[in-house]
């Protein structure tokens, strides 16, 4: 990688996290600045404005990290226990801190779609490609689960409870709320069986 790209990616990779502590309004690049140790012509040189680098982090940074850390969950051959699993481990190893602070995706999407439509497209398309992600592997178990199943309204279901848990638990600061609608999701995500 060029010394460019990397200076690039240390931008973006130190953005999202103050974007994460910080939201995005409240980021400064000039604390970017200070963290990257470089100049604000190389800040500059790679973004526009704070604006172009928040959609940079979303794109590149946030969107990919947030559908691979749903994607092994979902492709497993038994998707339906794959998603249990996958938010069992959420609660179980998440700490009070991590959930008091929130997913970085969701905390950002709750910032910004309302203020900005480029924010706005950009966590319409993520949210797409998620849905999609779930509903074709949900399909995928067609045969092991109820007929009467809208694929993609399920996966828009079960995400939004998901982040729902995460914005109560952040909101109360309370780790508990968190795995109480975590199990009432997963029986939900069982009952799609057959029985």
């Amino acid at each position: 990688m060029r010394d460019a790209e990397q200076t690039r990616q240390k931008i973006l990779e130190i953005s999202a996290d103050e974007i994460h502590k910080n939201g995005f309004i409240a980021t400064s690049l000039s604390s970017i600045l200070v963290r990257c140790d470089v100049s604000k012509g190389a800040l500059y040189h790679h973004f526009k404005n704070k604006m172009e680098l928040g959609y940079a982090v979303f794109e590149e940074i946030y969107t990919p990290m947030f559908i691979a850390l749903w994607q092994p969950a979902v492709e497993l051959d038994d998707p339906i226990e794959g998603l249990c699993d996958f938010f069992t481990t959420m609660y179980e190893e998440s700490s009070c801190d991590e959930i008091v602070c929130g997913c970085p995706l969701n905390n950002l999407c709750q910032e910004m779609s309302s203020v900005d439509e480029g924010f706005r497209l950009r966590i319409l398309n993520m949210q797409q490609q998620l849905n999609q992600l779930i509903a074709i592997n949900l399909q995928r178990a067609a045969s092991q689960l109820r007929d009467d199943i809208d694929f993609s309204q399920v996966a828009y279901f079960i995400v939004s409870t998901f982040q729902g848990s995460s914005s109560l638990s952040k909101c109360s600061k309370n780790k508990d709320l968190f795995e109480k609608v975590i199990k009432e999701l997963c029986r939900y995500i069982r009952d799609l069986r057959t029985k």
